[in-house]
C-alpha cells in the first residue's frame, strides 16, 4: 500500500535523524564549552554555503516548473529565498564572534564543510526534484535542532543578544507555510508517480555531510587548542 505524503515524510526523517549526542560541536556549545572561534569559523563557512545552496535551490526551482511540478518549484522557491535572510543575519553574528570585514572576504573555505553544499549542487542537476523535496526535509529537521540548542547555548553562556543569534533562530523557528509547501510537493510527487526510493539515499548522504561539517570544524577547534 502506497504511503501518504504525510506518512512518507515522517518515517523519512525518523529513518535520517542524526544522533544529537554524536555531534561534536553542537553539545559543546550548548554547554559554554566552545571556544567562540568554532563559532566563528561555522559562520564564515556559511558565508560560502549559503550562496551555493541558494542557487542550487533556485536550479532545482527552475527544473520542477519545467516539469509541470509546480509544488516543488514553490518549495524551493521558498528555499531560495530564505538563503537571502540568512546571510543577512549573518553579519551581526561575524560581529559578536570578532571577525572582520576583511577575513571574512578573504577567508578560505575548508572542504569538509563545503562538502554538504556540493551535494547539494550534485541534487539541483541530478535529483528528482519531489525526492530531494523529501531529503531536505528530514535533513533540515536535524539541522533546525542544532541550531536550537546553539541558540539556547550563545544567549545563556556567551552573553550574544537576539540580533547576533539571528542566523541560528531563523533555521530554529517553526516554519508551517514551508511545511505545508513540503507535504503539497510530495503528495503531488506520488499522484504523478514521481518518488522514488532514491530519496532515502539523498538523505543519507545529506546527513553524512552535514555531520563532516560538524567534525571538521571540532577538528580545527582541537588543532587551534593545540598549537597554543
Amino acid at each position: 500500500m502506497t504511503p501518504t505524503a504525510q506518512e512518507l515524510l515522517r518515517t523519512t526523517a525518523a529513518r535520517l535523524a542524526l544522533d544529537p549526542d554524536r555531534n561534536p560541536v553542537v553539545p559543546r556549545v550548548a554547554d559554554g564549552r566552545a571556544e567562540l572561534r568554532t563559532l566563528a569559523l561555522l559562520a564564515l563557512e556559511q558565508r560560502h554555503v549559503i550562496p551555493s545552496d541558494r542557487r542550487s535551490f533556485q536550479h532545482l526551482g527552475r527544473r520542477a516548473a519545467e516539469s509541470k511540478d509546480l509544488e516543488s518549484a514553490a518549495f524551493f522557491e521558498t528555499l531560495a529565498d530564505g538563503e537571502c535572510l540568512a546571510r543577512e543575519r549573518l553579519d551581526p553574528l561575524f560581529e559578536a564572534c570578532g571577525v572582520s570585514g576583511s577575513e571574512a572576504a578573504t577567508y578560505e573555505p575548508h572542504p569538509g564543510c563545503q562538502a554538504y553544499p556540493a551535494y547539494v549542487a550534485w541534487l539541483a542537476l541530478n535529483g528528482e526534484p519531489a525526492d530531494v523535496v523529501l531529503a531536505l526535509t528530514a535533513n533540515f529537521a536535524a539541522w533546525g535542532r542544532s541550531c536550537a540548542a546553539v541558540a539556547r547555548g550563545l544567549r545563556e553562556h556567551y552573553g550574544f543578544d537576539d540580533e547576533a543569534c539571528g542566523f541560528f533562530d531563523l533555521f530554529a523557528e517553526p516554519a508551517p507555510d514551508l511545511d505545508r509547501q513540503a507535504l503539497a510537493a510530495v503528495r503531488a510527487g506520488i499522484d504523478r508517480d514521481r518518488v522514488t526510493t532514491a530519496h532515502l539515499r539523498f538523505g543519507r548522504l545529506l546527513a553524512h555531510y552535514e555531520e563532516m561539517f560538524w567534525t571538521t570544524l571540532a577538528e580545527r577547534e582541537s588543532g587551534a587548542a593545540g598549537r597554543r
